[in-house]
C-alpha cells in the first residue's frame, strides 16, 4: 500500500489496484447506519462503524473478498480512528439493543477485546492509527496476516522517514483454531527473546539498507520486553535504533 498524500492511499487487493481517498469515505459513510459491532470498530463522521462495513461502503469491494484486518489498516492509514469492540447499548429494559457505534463518543478501550491486544496485527493497527493521528503520512503497512515480507510500517513527518519493525507478544496457546487449549511448547519468555533479536536484526538491517531514514522497532509494552531493552539499549542507541512501546489502550510511546 502506499500513500499518495495524508489523504489518499492506493493499495492492491486480490490482485485489483484500488485508491481511496479519505474524503470519498466521509461522503459515502454519510446517512448510512452502522451495523453492530463484533470485533473492529473504526470512527467516521464522528460515528462508529464495524470495520469491514465501512470499508465496503467505502469501496464498493465486497466484504468477502477480505478481512476486518485489512480493512482496519487502510482506514488507519487514512487516519481514521480504529479500536477494538464496543459493547451495545439499551435506552430502557424493553428496547432492542441500538446499534453499538450508533452515537459519538470516546474511542473504545483496548484494541481486541474478544482476542489479546498484543497480537502482530493490533501492535501494528495501533501504531499506524497513532501516528496518522499526529500527522505522519503512512507511506506503506505490511499484511501481517499473510506474513508479508519488507518493512512493517513507513511513514513519513515533518522531513523525517522511519521504517518501523513490529512485534507482538507470544501468547501461552496456539492462534490455530485446530490447536485451541493447547499450550505451547516454548514459553512466551523465551519466544518473546527470539523475536526481540529478529527485531534487532530487521532494524539493524534497514539501518544499513536506508542510512537516511529513522529504525524503529515497535513492541507491546511487557516487562520481558523491557528487560531486554534494558539490556540493549546502549547498543541500540549507538546504532540509532529507536524503540518505541505500545500500550493495552493503543497509545505510542517512544523511548
Amino acid at each position: 500500500m502506499t500513500s499518495q498524500g495524508r489523504g489518499t492511499i492506493q493499495f492492491t487487493l486480490n490482485g485489483q489496484r484500488y485508491e481511496l481517498a479519505r474524503e470519498d469515505v466521509e461522503i459515502r459513510l454519510t446517512d448510512v447506519a452502522p451495523d453492530a459491532i463484533r470485533k473492529h470498530a473504526v470512527r467516521i463522521n464522528d460515528t462508529w462503524y464495524p470495520a469491514i462495513q465501512a470499508f465496503e461502503v467505502a469501496t464498493g469491494i465486497p466484504r468477502s473478498e477480505f478481512i476486518s484486518h485489512t480493512a482496519r489498516r487502510h482506514l488507519a492509514a487514512l487516519g481514521f480512528e480504529v479500536a477494538g469492540n464496543v459493547e451495545p447499548r439499551t435506552t430502557s429494559p424493553t428496547a432492542p439493543a441500538a446499534p453499538a457505534a450508533a452515537a459519538a463518543g470516546p474511542a473504545p478501550t483496548g484494541l481486541e477485546l474478544g482476542g489479546e491486544w498484543h497480537t502482530e496485527a493490533n501492535v501494528q493497527a495501533a501504531l499506524v492509527t497513532a501516528l496518522a493521528a499526529e500527522g505522519w503520512r503512512i507511506r506503506s503497512v505490511a499484511n501481517t496476516a499473510t506474513k508479508e515480507h519488507g518493512i512493517d510500517v513507513i511513514a513519513s513527518h515533518d522531513g523525517r522517514t522511519v521504517g518501523v519493525e513490529v512485534k507482538g507478544f507470544p501468547s501461552r496457546n496456539y492462534a490455530d483454531p485446530a490447536r485451541a487449549g493447547e499450550a505451547k511448547r516454548t514459553s512466551p519468555s523465551t519466544q518473546a527473546g527470539h523475536w526481540y533479536s529478529q527485531a534487532v536484526l530487521a532494524a539493524m538491517r534497514l539501518r544499513g539498507k536506508e542510512p537516511d531514514w529513522g529504525s524503529v522497532i515497535a513492541l507491546p509494552d511487557f516487562p520481558r520486553y523491557r528487560d531486554l531493552h534494558a539490556e540493549t539499549a546502549g547498543s541500540l542507541a549507538a546504532a540509532q535504533i529507536e524503540v518505541w512501546w505500545v500500550d493495552q489502550t493503543g497509545a505510542v510511546h517512544r523511548g
